[in-house]
């Protein structure tokens, strides 16, 4: 279960599975906004008031994403 105010992780597990074309643009719009909302409460919150698997999760989203970042500044994809 994920804290209070963020999305939740079966949600995050059920978007994950279903195939992109399965999904209808509303659907896409809505994991976007719902995906950005929960990233922005990821970094409000501090790690010392989030679950042991909301902390987990937080870590390991904001490791993808630097290495995303690692990569594309590699190939100048950055600019």
């Amino acid at each position: 279960m994920s804290d209070n105010m963020r999305k939740d992780f079966s949600d995050r597990a059920q978007e994950k599975v279903t195939p992109d074309s399965s999904k209808s643009t509303m659907d896409k719009a809505k994991e976007s906004v719902t995906d950005t909302a929960d990233r922005a409460a990821g970094e409000l919150q501090s790690d010392s008031s989030k679950s042991t698997t909301q902390k987990g999760f937080d870590k390991s989203r904001r490791e993808k994403e630097s290495m995303a970042d690692k990569a594309k500044h590699a190939m100048g994809m950055d600019k």
